[in-house]
């Protein structure tokens, strides 16, 4: 049986969102279109998101027109669920340093640096390491990289494999760290103990009782950074492209008559 807290609902269904790609483009700002569609499914269904980015990055992609991304939604997991919100109220959270140690932590960030100092790519901004509390994120662009650069970058990094092949050369050379790599978004993949990729937030919603969970993702191929919740059997994947798939969907799925 659901929690007494969503009896209202008519449909005793969770569905979780990807927010880059599924619910806004990468790092903007979702529509007003979008969020006004998932508060109308909230009517009927018990919604989340499920994030690699921090609260903060999250927060300001989803909170528009006046409304707070924990407050619009049931269910908020940032950095894959290492940070989460059931109805506004924080849950334990875990914490990537305390799991890997500052002494290899510190071998880890260095030769990443290296690296990515020794790349030769068209260009390079700031921001190449951004540590968060579930995880790292790495960029070889740097995330203070504009819009345009960024779409340049996806372009060069489909022809050269820029992301796969820092990535090949970390897992061998951590590979007694116990961590796992994904690539997500558009610059940059993560870097988190193995299980805490995004089935992570799932921990959190098991004993909801909820009859279905379905998880909307773009990166939901092997090595992208939805493929491990999207292929878990406790859900129902959904693929798409972008925020408009993303709507188009939803309607059909659960705003048909």
């Amino acid at each position: 049986m659901v929690s007494a807290e969503f009896s209202d609902r008519p449909f005793k269904k969770l569905i979780l969102f990807d927010v880059d790609g599924t619910l806004s483009l990468a790092r903007q700002a979702a529509s007003f279109e979008m969020i006004e569609l998932l508060r109308a499914l909230r009517k009927k269904y018990v919604i989340g998101f499920v994030g690699g980015s921090d609260l903060v990055k999250i927060s300001e992609q989803l909170s528009v027109n006046g409304s707070d991304a924990i407050d619009a939604f049931d269910f908020g997991f940032a950095e894959n669920g290492l940070t989460a919100y059931r109805l506004g109220k924080p849950l334990p959270s875990q914490s990537f340093i305390k799991y890997v140690g500052e002494d290899r932590y510190k071998k880890l960030v260095n030769f990443i640096l290296h690296y990515v100092a020794d790349m030769d790519i068209p260009i390079k901004r700031g921001t190449f390491v951004e540590f968060r509390n579930g995880m790292i994120n790495v960029s070889p662009i740097g995330r203070n990289a504009t819009v345009q650069e960024r779409l340049d970058f996806v372009d060069y990094d489909k022809e050269h494999r820029v992301r796969a092949a820092f990535v090949e050369v970390l897992q061998e050379k951590f590979a007694d760290y116990g961590l796992t790599f994904a690539i997500g978004g558009q610059i940059s993949f993560d870097v988190f103990p193995k299980g805490w990729d995004k089935t992570y937030a799932l921990r959190h919603v098991e004993g909801e009782g909820f009859e279905e969970i379905h998880f909307f993702g773009d990166k939901t191929y092997k090595g992208g950074n939805d493929y491990e919740i999207f292929s878990d059997p406790r859900t129902i994947g959904h693929t798409v492209q972008n925020p408009a798939e993303t709507a188009r969907i939803l309607k059909e799925l659960f705003f048909a008559s």
